[in-house]
């Protein structure tokens, strides 16, 4: 069963939050964050994107870096521009998307819930990265940014959230470049903080949405600091990662595209007689066609769109990767017929989140940049959970969550 406890958050007052949340650190590079932060030295980037005080071009792998992420997390303390609260809590977090508000409860999850499987992910993840992370973790002594889990909706807990809620919140903001709403209540009282702790007690499995190397890269740091410490007891903050975690109903993911820069040697006439294999093909015109339904693809080749579906046999219901459709696009058209067997390496292919739209992969191959662009529809938080708990991990960049969770907004300290 699940573990979470309530910490003492490290966050803004409430007149700086602006100033100081900022986007995740890997949704942009150095010099959209060096951009976003400029003229503002409480932004948040100058702790996970530390490298925008140094030259343009330094690494961000530079040593260097890291220690001065944690000089900056030190100075964001000393200068009161981060404050960490005086009792253990626990936090609602709302986001507001094109009208629909999602609720998650921010929590520290315990390390060993990760190590052992109760809490589950559906992606595999790269050392380097994980180790990337794991320095982050070490030099600050910190979750400065929080893992995104979902959980199977409660009743219980959807009325505790619905309570507070109906009060005003903490902070209210609507952040730029998304223009999303984000608001933050805390959950101080003791009586209520028992009945969350509970609550996920009963829980069997908690669910990686979003953050795979974060979670990785806490849940070892955490386990690095057990095996050091020669008086661990098993109750130390270190046992603890931050997450914020959300009702799986509430979720909103959009479908994560694909543009290829060629057609592996084919004509358009003969990549179109090709796909005819394995599915129905109907051309759909020049105006934008967005696929309707599962195992239905969106496909926009010289100038066109068109509607792929894939038939009977080409996928089993009963297998729960098989009956993905980013398995089936996988197989039958990116590997079959495009040659494209490695996504994560393989540089003819790109991906381009749901977020941009149809519109993007448009430009893309109008552009003469891409030869053509495949879309998909979205996964659902059913298929991601059936897939975690069969033990089984999806095909690389099979998801894409919206919106991003906002940093900055509460840290987590290790000791």
């Amino acid at each position: 069963m699940a573990i979470v406890k309530p910490f003492k958050g490290i966050r803004p007052p409430k007149e700086l939050v602006e100033k100081v949340e900022s986007r995740p650190y890997d949704v942009l590079n150095s010099e959209e964050a060096r951009d976003e932060a400029k003229g503002n030295e409480m932004s948040l980037y100058h702790i996970i994107k530390p490298e925008i005080d140094f030259p343009e071009g330094t690494s961000e792998y530079d040593p260097r870096v890291y220690e001065k992420a944690a000089e900056n997390f030190k100075k964001f303390q000393d200068k009161g521009w981060l404050k960490q609260d005086a009792k253990e809590n626990y936090y609602i977090y709302a986001q507001t998307m094109n009208g629909k508000t999602q609720y998650g409860l921010v929590v520290c999850a315990y390390v060993n819930d990760y190590l052992t499987g109760v809490i589950k992910k559906h992606e595999l993840t790269r050392r380097d990265k994980e180790e990337d992370r794991m320095k982050h973790v070490r030099v600050n002594n910190a979750n400065i940014e929080p893992v995104f889990f979902a959980y199977p909706d409660d009743d219980t807990l959807n009325k505790l959230i619905a309570h507070y809620t109906a009060e005003k919140p903490e902070y209210d903001f609507i952040a730029p470049i998304d223009g999303f709403r984000h608001q933050f209540w805390v959950i101080a009282d003791d009586a209520d903080i028992a009945t969350v702790t509970t609550e996920f007690g009963k829980m069997k499995s908690l669910y990686i949405a979003d953050g795979h190397h974060r979670s990785a890269a806490a849940a070892l740091v955490g386990a690095e600091k057990a095996k050091q410490n020669p008086n661990h007891k098993g109750t130390e903050e270190y046992n603890y990662f931050m997450a914020v975690c959300f009702p799986a109903s509430q979720l909103t993911i959009l479908d994560y595209n694909r543009v290829v820069k060629d057609l592996n040697g084919m004509s358009a006439e003969q990549f179109l007689t090709a796909l005819t294999k394995n599915f129905e093909v109907k051309k759909m015109g020049a105006d934008m066609y967005k696929p309707n339904a599962l195992h239905n693809f969106s496909l926009y080749l010289e100038g066109m769109w068109y509607s792929l579906t894939a038939k009977q046999g080409t996928y089993n219901d009963a297998d729960p990767i098989g009956v993905l459709d980013v398995d089936i696009s996988s197989r039958l058209i990116l590997d079959d017929l495009l040659g494209i067997k490695d996504l994560r390496g393989d540089k003819r292919i790109d991906f381009v989140g749901g977020l941009r739209g149809l519109k993007e992969l448009k430009r893309r191959v109008d552009s003469g940049e891409m030869k053509m662009a495949l879309a998909l529809h979205p996964v659902s938080m059913k298929q991601i959970m059936d897939i975690a708990d069969s033990g089984k991990i999806m095909p690389p960049k099979a998801t894409w969550f919206e919106p991003k969770l906002r940093s900055g907004i509460v840290i987590h300290k290790l000791s």
